[in-house]
Formats: structure tokens, C-alpha cells, sequence
């Protein structure tokens, strides 16, 4: 068994240089797409996100006293906040025409970032939403975990990573097959399917059968996979049949200053707006069981670990008010930079899971290298220009895995499923959490506020729980007195 975890590595564990690069490298691949999909999306300066993420990360391992492996990136739950920010007429009435011109631009689709006046209006609402988990760190750290676990118990924040995981599952297959291109292209045709299948089966295959230093690189090698398959469809079919894609100019930093291949992220300061922490701070309830499962998470990954080389226990979840407190210091650090509200995310513990390296160095390496990619241009144009099948054969694995750790949480805390409270919380926070995915694109319509519907679950659980909990340990008691 010790000869099986030789390669595993435990939080205050270091990797040889070599393989710290290698394993550094593997986390910002793997955290890279679902970052600069939201700064694309919500027309963030893409270099100043990836920036944000790298800076936010290694000021997370600080504040958790370098014992919580997790990588902070950009979050997808603030999407439609944002976006509905930008329509308010109270944010565009403030805005040079110049600005308005562009924000107009960018609303019609035909400039890919927002001008940097709107920009500073929403770093205002990222800033505030940070207190409102470090309001939550600092419960727990006051009141103790107990206080936590009555309003979040396992039941719930299983079910939270589940949907994290599931509701992902469209992006995760529109990626795998884009339908985005011209007609008569490979990506019009089931050809797609080549590429995606190649990254996600030899991702799997490497991920169950390679031993030692490169089991623990699967899904850099799953990408190189696929990358070598998009490129060899590319050279048989010609240029019709590349994936391969360019990432506009407009998307790259509007820098500060450049020079040659070097170019400085466009940071931009946040100003005052009443209208951007009603839009944006409520969001960040949605982030808070997320955060809180990925600890669980870690906790059972970790610790199986440690049994299994013969140390001791790694109690991770003693460090959640730390890394609540450390969400929101981290959510303030990246609006104030520039970048959107995030958090620690799923897929790069997934792939912490896969691999058995948690070591907190890999992950502030990860965050250097993100840094330093921020500023070298040819650089992010070449990750931008991994194909959408091979980064979409990976999230079939990543997002799936995601879930499924849900269901570890659950099972780990000897969750019971035969009880009628939790199977109440457990549906009604799959179905909402998922049905307001794919019936309501993500956001449900309640009393005219659009709610992101894994906060809307959340919610909803959380008070359900509280309520069937009303009682519940006076009949405890009046059982244990009867027995």
C-alpha cells in the first residue's frame, strides 16, 4: 500500500522541482478554460482574470496558513448578475459616451469587452460580496463548526457539489461538440466527436493505467492527446478541418503598457455603486456551501491519503473559517485588481483527487505561473487556442467527477438516505438545482429577481433543512427516554 502513495503527496508535501513544475502546469490547464470563459463572457479583460486568479490564490494559501490546497478562479454564479448590471440604466446614465458607446457595442455582441468605467462599477459589487463570506467564516469561527454543520450538514452540501458538477454537464458536452462554427467545417460535423473522444478516453485510460510520475499527469497528457489529434485531422483535411481557434484582439488586455510579446494587464479601480452590491453581493450565498463542500471533499481525500502512508490525520475542516474568510478577502482582492467574484474550484481539486497530489506548493507555483502568464501574451493566445473538443473531452471527466465527490461527501458522513427529512432536502436541491439549469437557463424568475439556480437550491435547502429540523431533537429525546 506505502508503495502505491510513493508519488501521493499530502498538503505540507513537496514534489521534486521537475515534477512541482509539471504537476504547477497541469492545475493552470485545468483551471485556465473555466476562468477565461467567465472573463469572456462577462467581458472582463481576460489577461487581468487570469492575473486576479494567481494573485487571489497565492493570498488564500497565506490566510490558510499554507494548509488548504485550493485555487481560487473566476466563478460562473456571477453571470447573470453581472450582465443585468449592465443594462441598468442607472450604470449607463454614469458612463462617459465614449464608454456607453462600447457598452452598447459589447451588449449587441460585436466587441468582446466591456470599457473599463463599467468594469469599476462591478469591481464595487465584487468588493462588498466578499463580506458576506467572511461574515460566514466568521460564525464558525465564534460559534465552531457545529454552528455550520446545523445550518449546512452533509445532506446539503453533498447535494450542492452534485449539482455544481451536473449542471455543468450541458457546458461539458457543448464544448465537446461546438456548434458554433460555419456550416461545412469540422465542427459542424461528427468529426468533433474524434477529437473529444480521443482527449476524454485516453484521459481516463491514463488516469487507470499509468503508474508512478505519469499517473499523475493525466489530463495534461489527455490534452496533449487530443491536441495531436485535432492537429493530425487539421493536416489530413486542411484548414476546414482545424479546431484550432485565434483568440480576438479585442479579448487580450487593452494593456497599460506593452511591449513586444509583453504586455501588462489593464487593472482598473472600483467605484461606489448602490446598484452593483444589490445585483452582485446576494451572489456569493450560492458560493458559501460550495466552498464548504470542497473542504469535505479535501477532508476525505486527504485523510485517506495519510491512512494509507501511515500518518496522521489531516483535519482539514477545523481550516473552514479560514477558508471562508479566505473566499472573501479573495473575492475583494480580485475586484480590486479588476477580476470577477470566484472561488476555490472544483475542477482543480478534482484533478487533486485523480492524481493524489495536494501539495500546497503545486498550487502556489500554479498561481506564479498564472501571474506570469497574464503577461505574456503569444502565451495565452496559445492556451486559448487549445481546441474547444479537447477542453470539452476533459470537463465530460472534471465536471462528472465533481458530482461524484458529492456523493463521497454523503457517504463518508454516513448520511442516511432513509430518512425522511434528508431525501426532502437531497430532491428538492437536485431538482431545483438542475431544472433551473436546464428549464430556466440557469437563473429562475422569483418575484421579478432572477436567481441563479444553484443559489436558489442552496436557499431553499438550507431552510427546508432548518425547518424539518424544528423539533427534531425534542423527539430524539423523548425516543431515548422511551428505549
Amino acid at each position: 500500500m506505502q508503495q502505491s502513495m510513493k508519488h501521493a503527496y499530502l498538503p505540507d508535501e513537496r514534489p521534486t522541482l521537475g515534477k512541482l513544475l509539471l504537476y504547477a502546469l497541469q492545475q493552470v490547464i485545468v483551471m485556465f478554460p473555466a476562468t477565461v470563459t467567465v472573463a469572456l463572457i462577462t467581458g472582463f479583460q481576460v489577461s487581468t482574470t487570469i492575473f486576479a486568479s494567481g494573485l487571489a490564490t497565492l493570498c488564500f494559501i497565506l490566510i490558510t496558513g499554507k494548509k488548504v490546497p485550493l485555487y481560487y478562479g473566476s466563478s460562473f454564479a456571477y453571470l447573470t448578475a453581472i450582465s443585468s448590471l449592465m443594462a441598468t440604466e442607472s450604470i449607463i446614465s454614469q458612463l462617459s459616451p465614449e464608454a456607453a458607446i462600447q457598452l452598447e457595442a459589447w451588449r449587441a455582441g460585436t466587441v468582446a469587452v466591456l470599457p473599463g468605467e463599467a468594469i469599476s462599477f462591478a469591481q464595487f459589487g465584487i468588493i462588498m460580496s466578499g463580506f458576506v463570506s467572511i461574515a460566514a467564516g466568521l460564525l464558525i469561527k465564534f460559534s465552531g463548526i457545529e454552528a455550520v454543520e446545523k445550518i449546512l450538514p452533509p445532506s446539503i452540501t453533498g447535494s450542492i457539489a452534485m449539482i455544481i458538477g451536473l449542471t455543468l454537464a450541458g457546458n461539458a458536452l457543448s464544448d465537446a461538440a461546438p456548434a458554433a462554427a460555419a456550416a461545412g467545417t469540422i465542427a459542424g460535423s461528427s468529426w468533433v466527436w474524434v477529437v473529444s473522444l480521443a482527449t476524454l478516453l485516453s484521459t481516463i485510460l491514463f488516469s487507470r493505467y499509468l503508474k508512478g510520475f505519469l499517473g499523475q499527469l493525466p489530463l495534461l497528457l489527455g490534452a496533449a492527446v487530443g491536441c495531436i489529434t485535432a492537429a493530425l485531422l487539421a493536416l489530413i483535411g486542411g484548414p476546414e478541418m482545424s479546431l484550432f481557434r485565434t483568440i480576438p484582439p479585442e479579448a487580450l488586455s487593452a494593456s497599460l503598457w506593452s511591449s513586444g510579446i509583453f504586455a501588462v494587464p489593464a487593472f482598473t479601480l472600483p467605484k461606489a455603486s448602490l446598484q452593483a452590491v444589490l445585483a452582485i453581493m446576494p451572489i456569493a450565498i450560492a458560493t458559501i456551501p460550495e466552498s464548504t463542500a470542497h473542504v469535505y471533499q479535501l477532508d476525505i481525500y486527504v485523510n485517506d491519503i495519510a491512512k494509507k502512508k501511515g500518518k496522521g490525520k489531516y483535519n482539514l475542516v477545523q481550516y473552514l473559517d479560514r477558508n471562508l474568510i479566505g473566499d472573501g478577502i479573495c473575492d475583494m482582492i480580485s475586484g480590486f485588481v479588476g477580476g470577477p467574484a470566484g472561488t476555490n474550484y472544483g475542477e482543480n481539486i478534482s484533478t487533486m483527487a485523480i492524481t493524489k497530489v495536494f501539495s500546497v506548493s503545486v498550487l502556489a507555483v500554479a498561481a506564479i505561473f498564472a501571474m506570469v502568464l497574464s503577461f505574456f501574451t503569444p502565451l495565452v493566445s496559445a492556451i486559448y487556442s487549445i481546441p474547444l473538443a479537447v477542453i470539452g473531452g476533459l470537463e465530460v471527466y472534471l465536471f462528472g467527477a465533481i458530482a461524484a465527490q458529492g456523493i463521497a461527501i454523503m457517504i463518508d458522513k454516513k448520511v442516511d438516505m432513509f430518512s425522511s427529512k434528508n431525501i426532502a432536502v437531497i430532491a428538492t436541491i437536485m431538482v431545483i438545482g438542475i431544472g433551473g439549469q436546464y428549464a430556466f437557463g440557469g437563473n429562475i424568475n422569483f418575484f421579478g429577481l432572477d436567481i441563479p439556480c444553484i443559489a436558489g437550491a442552496a436557499i431553499f435547502g438550507i431552510i427546508l433543512n432548518a425547518l424539518l429540523s424544528v423539533g427534531e431533537k425534542k423527539e430524539t429525546a423523548s425516543e431515548a427516554d422511551a428505549e
